[in-house]
């Protein structure tokens, strides 16, 4: 693991394509369980309901609240930790994420505009429909539950190149699609078409919605064999805001290297 090799593609602070080198697929597998499974993230696990005088059951409130995302900065908080938030909202409005109060600046909605209830004025009430809730936000990992998932959507491929080995020898098949996705190394820049406002290099990471995912288009005419990159992975990442994208592949990484010095300790013994 000493000679890997990390490369961004393209990143914000929510979603981020990087390709790392010099792993293997049993590592490129192990960091996309731990993103998903091991990186805590703080999520409502209790609720104490004041007032629901909504349509909706105090379960299902309390099922949305526990689905909100709370940001949760890395290395702030130890399991069992916990953190109040409240809410009261009275009718006619939409009760949303961003009406959560915290008690903790660092624990807060990770998207203001989540709806969790809509509450009307009724004409036949005497009173417009209100929730005012407590709620207890528990640090917790993604193996417990999912709500504490903060990668959202992770997966990864390898990264592939391109081989040029011909002219296609009918005419017909000139214009048919060749699909592949993902990223390609580009290693047939002298026959590539320019995509994506840039003219080919070899060396390139190209994303193949550059090309309309099409490589007939890439390389008009050709034909093509596709191989896989040994030991080199494109990985896509989306964080639900808990943290960004860089702190959660960080957590995921650090908590595969204290379970490896769990299983070494405990191998010695």
């Amino acid at each position: 693991m000493s000679g890997y090799e990390v490369q961004f593609i393209d990143r914000s602070d929510r979603e981020a394509r990087f390709l790392v080198r010099g792993v293997t697929p049993a590592f490129a597998n192990g960091l996309r369980r731990a993103i998903i499974a091991d990186v805590p993230t703080m999520s409502i696990d209790t609720v104490r309901v004041i007032e629901n005088s909504s349509v909706m059951f105090d379960e299902m409130i309390s099922l949305r609240l526990g689905l909100v995302p709370l940001t949760t900065p890395p290395g702030e908080f130890e399991p069992g930790d916990t953190v109040t938030l409240s809410l009261d909202v009275e009718g006619p409005a939409t009760a949303y994420s961003g009406d959560l109060v915290s008690s903790d600046p660092m624990v807060q909605p990770a998207d203001d505009n989540i709806p969790i209830i809509e509450l009307n004025y009724p004409e036949t009430a005497d009173s417009p429909q209100r929730l005012q809730v407590e709620a207890e936000a528990v640090l917790g990992t993604g193996k417990d539950h999912a709500k504490n998932q903060g990668g959202v959507a992770v997966g990864y491929r390898h990264l592939q190149t391109v081989e040029v080995l011909g002219d296609l020898p009918f005419e017909d098949e000139q214009s048919e699609p060749n699909v592949l996705r993902g990223v390609i190394e580009e290693q047939a820049a002298e026959h590539a078409v320019a995509t994506g406002g840039r003219e080919p290099a070899n060396g390139q990471l190209v994303p193949t919605e550059e090309f309309d995912n099409d490589l007939a288009k890439r390389y008009p005419g050709k034909e093509l064999a596709v191989h896989d990159v040994p030991d080199a992975f494109v990985f896509h990442v989306e964080s639900d805001g808990s943290m960004s994208v860089e702190e959660l592949v960080v957590e995921g990484i650090d908590s595969i290297g204290e379970r490896a010095s769990e299983l070494e300790s405990a191998v010695q013994l």
